[in-house]
């Protein structure tokens, strides 16, 4: 039975496609976006997590662990990255529940479990399933597995993906995705390799591809001001979203910095500290320069 890495799996979503949804999150990206609200999905591996915030200084971590990855002085513990072998011991042994292991493997049987515990809420609001990441693409077996027995259980399947992946993948499971909800950061190459680490050549062919086809898409574009706000992008964005036919929508989403607290659980660096939200009168702009005839521009997903 095929099996792949979750990081979590949010019931009652209502900003990952249509009705009401459970989100299915894959870990592993293979971009590297400094604005990334799940840095916890970025690594095609579990990590372990501390926060801080909820530490008794009650040193049982510093005890229980078998390897001598924890260190403390009395008044934090963390670990070291070289010495833990996420055994789960600290995580165990903290009584506070300040240690967590992100990221666990999970068969088909046991996500769609989950999943099929709420077809009612789906059939009443005209919801579904989300796969979404990290980049589910990057685990294609398990998403296959998955949209086909989604798709036997009579349940609608979203894919968030940012769209690096060769197209074989994508060959291989678009049929049973109802909808794409694609993201789409900056047309400039260089600014999207100088920015995610990878060129968005693939991206592009791969949206392309999907669209003359006659797949359903939303296109979901990350707001960041200073990065991919500028009139150019915005430009170039619009001409390319005026040329995909099926398109459904288009998805503005703010810049926010609400995943501060989880760079700081997993001892990284956030590198656009200081950095603003867009404000509503700037995101109406951008909403009426990516306006496109009988395609909706919603700000929020």
């Amino acid at each position: 039975m095929a099996r792949g890495l979750v990081f979590d799996v949010k019931k009652f979503s209502i900003h990952d496609g249509p009705g009401i949804r459970t989100t299915v999150f894959f870990k592993g990206c293979p971009l590297s976006c400094p604005w990334c609200h799940n840095p916890e999905s970025q690594a095609p591996q579990p990590e372990l997590v501390v926060r801080a915030n909820r530490c008794i200084r009650c040193g049982a971590c510093l005890s229980a662990c078998p390897h001598g990855a924890v260190i403390g002085d009395g008044e934090t513990y963390g670990s070291t990255a070289e010495h833990c072998q996420l055994c789960g011991a600290c995580v165990e042994a903290c009584y506070a529940e300040a240690r967590q292991i992100v990221g666990r493997v999970m068969t088909v049987a046991e996500v769609m479990a989950e999943a099929e515990r709420d077809i009612a809420f789906y059939d009443q609001s005209g919801g579904g399933v989300t796969f979404s990441g990290g980049e589910p693409l990057a685990q294609p077996g398990f998403l296959g597995a998955l949209l086909r027995a989604s798709r036997q259980a009579g349940i609608h399947t979203a894919v968030d993906t940012c769209g690096y992946a060769p197209w074989a993948v994508l060959d291989a499971i678009r049929g049973d995705v109802d909808l794409f909800l694609y993201d789409l950061k900056l047309m400039d190459d260089q600014d999207h390799r100088r920015l995610t680490g990878v060129s968005n050549q693939l991206i592009l062919e791969n949206l392309r591809a999907l669209s003359e086809n006659g797949h359903a898409i939303v296109l979901r574009i990350p707001v960041i001001p200073g990065m991919n706000d500028s009139p150019d992008n915005l430009r170039e964005l619009a001409a390319f979203a005026g040329a995909l036919p099926h398109l459904q929508g288009i998805d503005l989403l703010p810049y926010h910095a609400t995943a501060l607290d989880k760079y700081a659980r997993m001892n990284r660096t956030y590198s656009l500290r200081g950095a603003q939200p867009p404000d509503a009168e700037d995101l109406a702009e951008i909403a009426r320069a990516l306006q496109q005839p009988g395609v909706p521009v919603r700000i929020g997903g």
